[in-house]
């Protein structure tokens, strides 16, 4: 058993290199450039293009948002939620769900959990529940490296030494059941897709967090709380089909060593315990 299901995609790696080479070897024949393929080389207009592009693709949020959007109208539509809106570009967290008995819940929105844009979060005072929800639109992304740096390198210690409690982690988005990202729960199963507009996905993958912040003298061993327990999680789940075995359920250790506080990351998923760190030192960059 591993950190989440699926896995780093080896053919679709070999198809990236293969592309990449051709494309570097042909790319002054696309175009109106004018340029001889010493020149085209020479001008480093290649090398800009590929940066522009890779920036453009890096800096929008169009394509996660408007994903985001259908999922939630999904959602309300068949009554997991009551409503939801944007929180606007002024706050540190993205979204306002209303649920069903009126608890509120906040979502934060993130890419592949990999880096330092993880730690960067803040749960509103008048939220009830607050969920991050990864959304890694890069096929070439290593979900199981990603997985757990987000979960053990950087949520950990966000949630300790800034005591910020968060309730869950969801780790879905429109690439997983594609040929980019292929989904094991999809096996034999086509009948657990969704269909969202022009998206089709799986059930999502989930992390149910501990109620309390982790703390070395009065709070050193909480354990997840129950799916039920949070009502965002458990909408995300039983509206996209998820089964009970599939939920994965995040404890932590925290002690004082020496200097240091360190912290022991465990994830349990159909009573096993599918990975656990050693007591590791907190380095916040």
């Amino acid at each position: 058993m591993s950190v989440i299901p699926c896995q780093k995609n080896a053919k679709l790696d070999e198809m990236i290199d293969a592309y990449a080479d051709a494309l570097k070897v042909e790319a002054h024949k696309l175009g109106t450039h004018g340029l001889s393929e010493k020149d085209f080389y020479d001008s480093g207009l290649f090398r800009a293009v590929i940066e522009k592009i890779r920036g453009e693709y890096s800096a929008t949020m169009r394509w996660k948002r408007e994903f985001a959007q259908h999922v939630l109208n999904h959602m309300q539509d068949r009554g997991f939620i009551q409503e939801w809106e944007s929180a606007g570009e002024a706050n540190r967290y993205d979204y306002d769900v209303t649920l069903p008995g009126g608890r509120i819940a906040a979502i934060e929105m993130k890419g592949c959990l990999d880096g330092n844009n993880t730690n960067i979060f803040e749960r509103p005072a008048h939220a009830q529940e607050f969920v991050i929800w990864s959304v890694c639109t890069s096929p070439g992304a290593d979900p199981r490296h990603n997985t757990w740096s987000g979960l053990h390198t950087r949520l950990s210690a966000e949630i300790i030494v800034r005591h910020q409690r968060v309730d869950g982690l969801i780790i879905w988005d429109m690439v997983c059941g594609t040929i980019g990202r292929p989904c094991p729960k999809l096996e034999g199963a086509e009948e657990r897709i969704t269909t969202l507009g022009h998206y089709r996905v799986p059930p999502a993958c989930i992390y149910v967090f501990p109620a309390t912040v982790p703390a070395p003298r009065n709070n050193p061993h909480p354990s997840a709380q129950e799916i039920d327990d949070v009502q965002m999680l458990k909408a995300f789940h039983n509206c996209f089909g998820g089964r009970a075995d599939e939920i994965n359920y995040v404890d932590f250790d925290v002690e004082y060593r020496n200097s240091d506080t360190v912290r022991r990351t465990r994830i349990r998923r159909a009573g096993a315990i599918v990975r656990e760190s050693k007591l590791t030192a907190i380095r916040r960059t």
